[in-house]
């Protein structure tokens, strides 16, 4: 004879299945718990956080309304390198996450020369700038303090930078972009 939820040997009674259904129930209300304190108390804050990205400054490579994955973790286990996507404590605004490239590194001379970023005096191939959308614009040079980062985005004419703002410290970084998430079209390891 089939008893309660299968097993054999146990005839089924209405007072045992309520006390395993609310069991279950209750299983199942600790795990959904335990799983969001994870969730927003471990991996959002420590692992990893997507952000949306609201304006063109990172054209072409982000548009508006892409969605991309930080690892929170990258710059604690390695340093930043030139050509990084990284997520930027804003330094106007502190509760805004810049989404930016790593330029120039501590110790480096940046300059823009007619829109053409040069770190120490070469020319930078960056091949997921579009010039299309550059200007003719000049800046620098300027060199990048110690435990600084200068940031730029791929759409030099329409972004606000480190050229606005400075280089920021790297204490500031609160991640590397490693993944366009959204939409599924545009999906594609950065």
């Amino acid at each position: 004879m089939t008893g309660v939820r299968g097993r054999p040997g146990k005839e089924p009674t209405s007072a045992a299945d309520a006390a395993e259904r609310s069991f279950s129930v209750l299983e199942l209300t600790v795990i959904a718990a335990l799983c969001l304190c994870l969730l927003f108390g471990i991996v959002r804050p420590f692992v990893a956080e997507t952000f949306y990205i609201p304006s063109s400054s990172m054209e072409p490579t982000l548009v508006p309304g892409d969605s991309v994955l930080d690892l929170k973790f990258a710059y604690l286990l390695s340093d930043p390198e030139r050509g990084d996507l990284a997520a930027v404590q804003n330094p106007v605004h502190e509760h805004q996450t810049l989404i930016k490239r790593v330029a120039g590194l501590q110790g480096d001379t940046v300059e823009i020369r007619d829109g053409v970023l040069y770190i120490n005096g070469e020319r930078k191939n960056e091949p997921y700038v579009d010039y299309n959308l550059t200007d003719s614009s000049f800046f620098g040079p300027v060199e990048v303090p110690s435990g600084h980062v200068f940031v730029l985005g791929d759409n030099r004419s329409n972004s606000r930078d480190s050229r606005d703002f400075g280089a920021v410290p790297e204490k500031d970084l609160r991640g590397q972009v490693v993944l366009r998430l959204w939409p599924l079209s545009r999906l594609r390891v950065e």
